[in-house]
């Protein structure tokens, strides 16, 4: 089933979507993609407002390949049943392009979600994305050059944000999103106003000292 209660009619450059996935292991190269979530959010002036209502949850089909590994299972919660009775991919990444529009995606290490949405893609015979991504592991240590934190939960206690089930793909892009909303005072503090402009800031990463 597809959660999608917003649909996307018009562009809107102030919006961007902060998305999260799930994975039936840690190889982007060979592992399947079995769940994309995605929350919308919107530059307001000083501050990002996230949209609720601009929600995107899907479970993708999966019933061939190896059996569900049941550490992996316990660690996102998505059981072979869920999976055997998820959406077929080709349609779950056609509704999931239909929700991102052209938005910024953004995400947390998106490196490991890119390329398991492209593989999934690829298999299905759809392009892969053509939208811009900003991953806010860049982001953060730009914005914190005295902090020393890699791992999402790093961020999310500096900030004290909570997660209502960490590795569950909807909850953890809210807590992004909720990142997101801080990362963004920082950096409306240092004058950016767009998502072009903070993508560029978080650019800057490979220069930082360690990087």
């Amino acid at each position: 089933m597809i959660w999608w209660p917003w649909r996307r009619r018009e562009e809107d450059a102030a919006r961007a979507v902060v998305l999260d996935v799930e994975s039936s292991g840690l190889d982007p190269e060979r592992d399947d993609l079995l769940a994309i979530a995605a929350v919308g959010v919107e530059r307001r002036g000083s501050r990002v407002v996230i949209r609720p209502g601009d929600s995107f949850d899907v479970v993708l089909r999966r019933e061939s390949g190896a059996p569900p590994d049941k550490s992996n299972i316990l660690l996102h919660g998505i059981g072979a049943g869920a999976q055997r009775a998820g959406i077929e991919a080709a349609e779950a990444l056609e509704a999931f392009a239909d929700h991102a529009g052209t938005a910024l995606l953004i995400g947390f290490h998106v490196a490991f979600d890119r390329r398991m949405i492209e593989r999934a893609s690829r298999a299905v015979g759809r392009p892969r994305p053509a939208n811009r991504w900003l991953d806010l592991a860049d982001l953060a240590p730009v914005l914190h050059p005295g902090v020393r934190a890699t791992a999402l939960d790093d961020w999310l206690a500096l900030y004290g944000i909570t997660v209502a089930q960490r590795h569950a793909a909807a909850s953890d892009a809210w807590a992004t999103a909720e990142l997101l909303q801080r990362l963004w005072l920082r950096a409306a503090d240092q004058g950016v106003r767009d998502w072009r402009a903070l993508a560029a800031l978080a650019a800057t990463r490979r220069w930082l000292p360690g990087a």
